[in-house]
């Protein structure tokens, strides 16, 4: 799997959960927390508390973004298409979720053009963050983020939401990270405009372990 990032939590669980092929375990330790924070809260499937009480997990995040460049957010819609015309990405979502191991489970690793959303976080466009992530490649091919690397500070990429709307983001960086020093709480920690994270794997491929060593997390937010 293309898309792993991992993050380095006190009591970090052991890694398992890799998907067939080149790439690995797709960890979201960061969003299970958030998860686990929500549901001690009142529960989530989109509720207003789970929401307050996501914003207020992530207040200390939060509290870095600039009103003033923050798109109107949208009501919650499952997405349906990633639309990136400079890397020519045009790609069908599915839906992905924490795994019995803390890990979020991957897309199908058969499919080279298919992105994954956490649903039980915030839907693009929602304010929030939402989660898209997607293979670098596969045993046979290149795949759908290959050339996420390309993306710079600026460039626009749209989001095809189920209610028939279009949510736009312009990116405000791309980052790599290394998998043992993964910064969850700046990755993964809700925000007060609706931003959007596109994570897949990066640096080099260490075959004994079938992984990547480091993320590549693109941030981005709704214009």
């Amino acid at each position: 799997m293309a898309a792993d990032p991992s993050s380095s939590p006190p009591d970090q669980p052991p890694a398992d959960g890799q998907s067939p092929g080149r790439g690995g375990r797709l960890t979201l330790w960061g969003v299970a927390l958030t998860v686990l924070a929500v549901t001690l809260f009142g529960g989530h499937h989109g509720s207003d508390d789970a929401s307050r009480a996501s914003r207020a997990a992530g207040a200390a995040a939060a509290a870095r973004t600039d009103p003033q460049q923050s798109g109107k957010a949208l009501p919650r819609s499952a997405p349906t298409r990633l639309v990136i015309p400079k890397i020519s990405v045009d790609a069908p979502f599915t839906t992905l979720d924490i795994g019995a191991s803390g890990q979020l489970e991957p897309p199908p690793a058969g499919d080279t053009n298919l992105v994954g959303w956490y649903a039980k976080g915030v839907s693009p466009g929602e304010r929030g963050t939402a989660v898209i992530a997607g293979h670098v490649d596969t045993t046979t091919s290149a795949a759908v983020f290959a050339g996420l690397d390309d993306l710079q500070r600026g460039d626009r990429f749209t989001v095809q939401r189920a209610d028939g709307s279009d949510a736009e983001f312009v990116v405000d960086s791309a980052e790599t990270f290394a998998k043992d020093d993964f910064p969850s709480q700046r990755v993964y920690a809700d925000a007060q405009r609706p931003e959007v994270r596109l994570i897949t794997c990066a640096g080099d491929y260490d075959h004994d372990v079938r992984d990547y060593t480091d993320n590549l997390v693109v941030f981005a937010h709704l214009v």
